[in-house]
């Protein structure tokens, strides 16, 4: 049965990650630091060839795809977003440690959002419509590899919610520039709402053999 690989990024880093600041809906773009080490790890490690590039409409995304995937064409999607964190935008977790609704909030169940935010079950929602119209984007175009570059915290929920083997959030996180393959065949999405976690992605370089 024919499979469809999807590697699934996270976008570079920006100033606000860099200070420890939460930032969801909020549209920044890409620190200095944070394309200069895209560009570095361009170097060290193979990034695939995609047919298409779906991302996340914010311009840390969009500008990381511009980086890792010049050439390719790319398509926004809106439920790539990350969470909406309400209140807790563009605050601090020294600011926020001392609010009790913060504290509720870590210790809440899926259903738990920040003052004027979003919960995780309205998050994975929206994240399963987005994998889900991807998908099926990808059969009808005969796209056998894309990419999707989106944030941190919508990758460790998509990929603990709908990915083999069952991983807890906290142990399939993302670094900046860094994420996983999966494998989904219209089977295992159609019957299950699966799909197969692969490995990480981008991949180490493969050293051509020197003779002497």
């Amino acid at each position: 049965m024919k499979g469809y690989r999807i590697s699934i990024i996270r976008h570079g880093m920006t100033e606000a990650n860099e200070k420890g600041i939460y930032i969801g809906r909020t549209d920044v773009p890409l620190s200095a630091k944070g394309a200069a080490d895209l560009a570095a790890k361009m170097d060290e490690f193979d990034y695939p060839s995609v047919h298409r590039v779906y991302s996340s409409p914010l311009r840390r995304c969009t500008e990381t795809a511009e980086i890792l995937f010049p050439y390719t064409e790319l398509v926004p999607v809106d439920d790539l977003s990350e969470l909406n964190m309400g209140d807790f935008e563009n605050k601090s977790i020294d600011e926020l440690a001392k609010r009790e609704d913060y504290n509720k909030w870590l210790k809440g169940g899926k259903d738990s959002r920040p003052p004027h935010g979003e919960s995780l079950e309205e998050l994975t929602a929206r994240t399963y419509k987005a994998l889900h119209n991807i998908i099926i984007n990808m059969m009808e175009d005969g796209l056998t590899h894309c990419a999707i570059i989106t944030h941190g915290g919508v990758i460790s929920n998509m990929l603990s919610c709908f990915g083999l083997p069952k991983y807890e959030p906290s142990q399939i996180t993302a670094e900046a520039g860094g994420g996983f393959d999966i494998l989904v065949t219209a089977q295992m999405w159609l019957n299950s709402q699966a799909f197969e976690i692969l490995g990480y992605c981008p991949y180490d370089k493969i050293e051509d053999d020197v003779e002497y």
